[in-house]
């Protein structure tokens, strides 16, 4: 069985209930917010700030560390013109108010500019200036990829709800996420920075119906449909600011020696930072270069005739930066256009470079240096107004066969890490842990508690290098491992609970490389997979059909275990509906497969599942005789608990059809079964379900009896231990 397989498809436990695709438990806090959704902590997404240690830096200090601080830091360079007109606006009355009604939603706030404006840094140096009005919280959520396509809907929703600590049911669709969203901002004051919007249907679907809560939108156009939207666009920056955050890469020196050639830049640069972050890092690089060289060679550049006006000073700027560099980190930089989400650390570049983790994390460093990557924790992230262009450079500059090539060692360096990080999940000295002792000290991690912290930081580059892979379509194979290992960490970090709503979209994209690749064995497993978790979240219709599709799929694979299991949730989906009689019906179906096949555990428990139907049914006679069967499948398996309570539930029904006689010493045989088993506490529930039965015949005294033993074993004088009316099935 491969890998894929054995992630997507059942895994062989002979029970009906729990995901196919493998258990865990989850040792720690779950998932946490990925860097689609966060915290506001500084400006973060467009380079229009300066270094957080101190405005002006030396000629001497290293590139890396200048850039780092243009990219991250706490300095704000210009834009206080736009920053004081944002925070009026707030204090102006709106439509509403003028019209003397209540506002019936919360005020949008839009920053308009291109790529490399600077408007995610204006939106969070405003969002940092007023968080004190907002006493919930600033929430933070990106709406699209670094390549322009737009964050799915439901991902957006779920991120937002994680920061606010509201679990979100998995396979929920955009509707339901997003008025999760709306139902749980509605109660709260906070300020929400909508990110890189495409549209104002994106922005609309989270918008708060709540007047105290204020929406920073950042958007490269206007948002038309969003009533009483109150715009600031921004152009370029003035040359005072341009020249101070350039002054920051240079050093104050070279600037005042040329105080022309500055200006010269910053016109050249359309006063657009990201393109004077890149020419400060360029020059950062070259201390003996000058100002005037550097305006120079940016006025030799040649414009790209196919950009909008707007566009053509940033990539000048980049062009200037991507032409000093070697060869090959020029290529490198090329195939980072592949990371997933846009971010890349040292193995994913060293993936796709094919280079050592060691060099590739120098390369790193250099291009941060140089302000073609921002850093992101112990990652880089590609900038969005640089990423179309790096697409660009390698869709025209690498053959397509190579770029599939450095696709795949990235994806198979990301499966070789997820298997590491599950398998220092295992215990000492298990094959797991011999497998890991055996990879490059490199893909190892030293910690159960370092590998989940990767595995949590690295969520949405996974989750995204799954979907990618998935949409590709030309490496399917690769597909499958990748999910399949994906699925298994996830698992062995946070457990199938916390993990629910990732596995569900990773079952989701299983299915559709099985259907893709006719692979029905893999499609019964995701089906089921994905049956299972719409059956725990309510949607048994839809999991009906998914499981009776499964059914399909496993017929079609001549896979008896995905036939039987489908069968099997067939007939519970049924019973989760109330209708006992195709409930019953599909039982017996499996059942009857079960015993063709000699399987005699999931016989008796099959019988116990067919009892429980009848009962509910009020079909006692069939219902008691199916429970004795699974007494005597249980008797005959040797599995003791599992024959008391089977027998338990024989004497519940002899009650029900009126035979209290019969069901007391039916009670008591299973009581005598559970002390044999050595299960003190399911003697105790049996005890205290014989001293119901003991209560409606009229013995008291016994009935107080057996409650007092079932409370010392319980270890409390008021047990609260209730079992009158459930089932104690498996």
């Amino acid at each position: 069985m491969d890998a894929a397989a054995q992630a997507g498809g059942p895994a062989r436990t002979g029970h009906e209930s729990g995901p196919v695709a493998g258990p865990a438990d989850e040792p720690g806090a779950g998932p946490a917010e990925g860097p689609a959704v966060g915290p506001v902590v500084g400006p973060h997404a467009d380079p229009a700030v300066g270094p957080a240690t101190g405005p002006a830096r030396g000629p001497r200090q290293s590139g890396a560390a200048r850039a780092d601080g243009a990219h991250s830091g706490g300095v704000f360079f210009g834009r206080q013109r736009e920053l004081k007109a944002l925070v009026a606006d707030i204090e102006r009355a709106g439509l509403d108010t003028i019209a003397g009604r209540k506002a019936p939603r919360a005020r949008v706030l839009l920053i308009a500019g291109r790529p490399g404006s600077g408007r995610s840094a204006l939106a969070q140096q405003l969002a940092l200036r007023l968080g004190d009005r907002y006493p919930d919280g600033i929430l933070h959520v990106r709406l699209s990829e670094p390549d322009g396509r737009p964050v799915p809907m439901d991902q957006a929703a779920r991120g937002l709800l994680d920061r606010l600590r509201i679990a979100s049911p998995p396979g929920a669709g955009d509707d339901e996420l997003t008025e999760m969203v709306r139902e749980a901002l509605a109660v709260r004051r906070v300020l929400l920075l909508v990110d890189d919007a495409t549209d104002a249907e994106q922005v609309d679907l989270l918008l708060p119906q709540n007047p105290d809560c204020l929406v920073v939108a950042v958007s490269q156009g206007p948002l038309t449909g969003i009533p009483d939207v109150r715009p600031c666009t921004l152009g370029g920056m003035d040359a005072k600011a341009a020249i101070e955050l350039l002054t920051t890469f240079t050093g104050s020196v070279r600037i005042t020696v040329d105080p022309q050639a500055a200006e010269a830049i910053a016109e050249e640069c359309g006063g657009q930072p990201a393109a004077l972050v890149l020419v400060g890092g360029w020059l950062a690089a070259r201390p003996n270069a000058s100002v005037a060289d550097a305006a120079k060679r940016l006025r030799t550049l040649p414009d790209d005739p196919g950009r909008p006006a707007g566009a053509r000073p940033l990539t000048r700027a980049f062009r200037l930066v991507y032409e000093s560099l070697p060869q090959s980190a020029a290529r490198t930089l090329r195939l980072l256009a592949l990371a997933p989400a846009g971010r890349a650390d040292a193995h994913t570049a060293s993936a796709l470079a094919g280079c050592s983790v060691s060099a590739a994390q120098e390369t790193l460093d250099r291009f941060a240096g140089l302000g073609l990557l921002r850093r992101a924790g112990a990652s880089f992230e590609v900038p969005g107004a640089l990423a179309p262009l790096l697409r660009a450079l390698m869709e025209s500059t690498d053959r397509p066969a190579e770029v599939q090539l450095a696709r795949a060692r990235m994806l198979e360096r990301t499966v070789r890490r997820l298997q590491a990080c599950r398998a220092i999940t295992e215990p000492e000295g298990s094959p797991a842990r011999r497998k890991l002792a055996a990879l490059p000290r490199a893909l190892r991690f030293t910690s159960a508690w370092a590998a989940g912290e990767w595995l949590r930081t690295s969520r949405p580059e996974l989750l995204a290098a799954a979907r990618l892979v998935v949409d590709d379509g030309e490496l399917d194979t690769l597909a499958r491992r990748l999910i399949a290992a994906l699925v298994r960490a996830l698992a062995a970090h946070w457990g199938t609970e916390a993990a629910a709503p990732e596995l569900y979209g990773l079952h989701q994209l299983v299915l559709d490389v099985a259907e893709r690749r006719g692979l029905h064995r893999e499609q019964a497993a995701a089906l089921l997979n994905l049956a299972d978790l719409d059956a725990q979240t309510g949607r048994t219709t839809d999991a009906l059909a998914r499981y009776r599709a499964a059914l399909d799929a496993g017929r079609a694979a001549n896979d008896p275990y995905a036939t039987g299991r489908a069968m099997e949730s067939v007939g519970g989906a049924y019973q989760e509906l109330g209708d006992w009689q195709r409930a019953a019906d599909w039982y017996g179906r499996a059942l009857a497969q079960r015993q063709a096949r000699g399987e005699r555990a999931d016989e008796a428990r099959l019988y116990g599942r067919l009892g429980t139907a009848h009962t509910y049914a009020g079909r006692y006679g069939e219902a008691l005789r199916s429970w004795r069967a699974a007494v005597a499948g249980y008797r005959k398996v040797g599995d003791l608990p599992s024959q008391a309570r089977a027998l338990s539930e024989a004497a519940r029904v002899q009650e029900y059809a009126g035979r209290p006689e019969e069901c007391l010493r039916t009670c008591q045989d299973a009581v005598d079964l559970a002390r044999r088993a050595g299960d003190g506490r399911l003697q105790a529930a049996l005890q205290l379900r014989l001293a119901d039965t003991l209560d409606r015949l009229g013995d008291p005294a016994a009935a107080r009896l057996h409650r007092i033993a079932a409370e010392r074993m319980l270890g409390t004088e008021d047990s609260t231990y209730e079992i009158r009316g459930s089932s104690l099935e498996g």
